[in-house]
C-alpha cells in the first residue's frame, strides 16, 4: 500500500537567526527550510501542534503548500531541544513520488519471547534501519515478531521480514536481538536504561544540503 503524503500549509519566513526562529516557536510555529531538485533553498515556518502530530505518528513524507505552490518532501532533518523533547528546526527535501531514497526508520520487537520462560531476557541492539525503498513506500515503522526466540537464539539483520519493495542497507550479518540469562544485576541495569531511542531521519554527507545561512 503505497504510503500518502501529509498536506500542511508552510508560510514563507523572511526573518532568519536565532533569535527570530526563538520569536516563531514562542508564537507555536516551527522554522525550517526546503531544498533539494537544484531549486532555491527556501525558508519556511510550520504550525508547531499539527507538525509535531505527524512527526510523533512516524511521518516522512509531506506536501507543503507554500504561496500556492506544492512541494513533494521528505523530512531529512528534525533539530530537537538538549532534552530530546522540543521541535527547534525541521529539513525537508523535494523529492518524486517515483524517487528511490535512503531512509532510517525505527525498528519495533513484537511480542514475548519463549526463551523468557527459559530465564533468557530479550535484549535489542539495533533500534533503527537504515532502508532503501521508493518515496511512496517508506514505512513508519518495522516490526517484527520475536514470540518464537528461545533460550541463547540471536536474530540477525537477515532474519528481519521486511515490507514490499524495502531492502536495508545493513549488513545481513548484524545482530538485531538475542534471548540469553544473564546475571540479576545486569537484568536491573537492562531493564533501567530501556530500549534504545530511534534517530531521526538524517541528512546523508552527499545530500545537497540547505545554504540558508543562518544558526538555526
Amino acid at each position: 500500500m503505497a504510503v500518502q503524503s501529509i498536506k500542511i500549509d508552510a508560510k514563507p519566513r523572511g526573518e532568519l537567526g536565532s533569535r527570530a526562529n526563538k520569536r516563531l516557536r514562542d508564537q507555536g510555529l516551527v522554522p525550517g527550510v526546503v531544498y533539494g531538485h537544484k531549486e532555491a533553498v527556501v525558508p519556511v515556518t510550520l504550525p508547531k501542534k499539527e507538525l509535531v502530530t505527524q512527526l510523533n505518528k512516524g511521518a516522512h513524507l509531506f506536501e507543503l503548500g507554500v504561496d500556492g505552490k506544492s512541494e513533494t518532501c521528505l523530512i531529512k532533518e528534525v533539530q530537537y531541544d538538549h532534552l530530546g523533547q522540543e521541535v527547534l528546526h525541521v529539513d525537508f527535501a523535494r523529492v518524486s513520488l517515483d524517487e528511490t531514497v535512503d531512509v532510517t526508520v525505527p525498528l519495533e520487537l513484537k511480542g514475548e519471547p519463549k526463551g523468557e520462560e527459559e530465564g533468557g531476557v530479550l535484549q535489542q541492539i539495533i533500534a533503527e534501519l537504515e532502508i532503501t525503498c521508493r518515496v511512496t513506500d517508506i514505512p513508519d515503522v518495522i516490526r517484527h515478531n520475536v514470540s518464537e526466540m528461545k533460550l541463547n537464539d540471536v536474530l540477525h539483520i537477515r532474519d528481519l521480514k521486511l515490507p514490499e519493495g524495502v531492502k536495508i542497507n545493513q549488513d545481513e550479518d548484524l545482530i538485531v536481538a538475542t534471548v540469553k540469562e544473564i546475571q540479576e544485576e545486569a537484568a536491573a541495569e537492562v531493564a533501567e536504561a530501556g530500549p534504545a531511542e530511534p534517530e531521526v531521519i538524517g541528512r546523508k554527507p552527499d545530500e545537497e544540503a540547505p545554504a540558508e545561512g543562518e544558526t538555526k
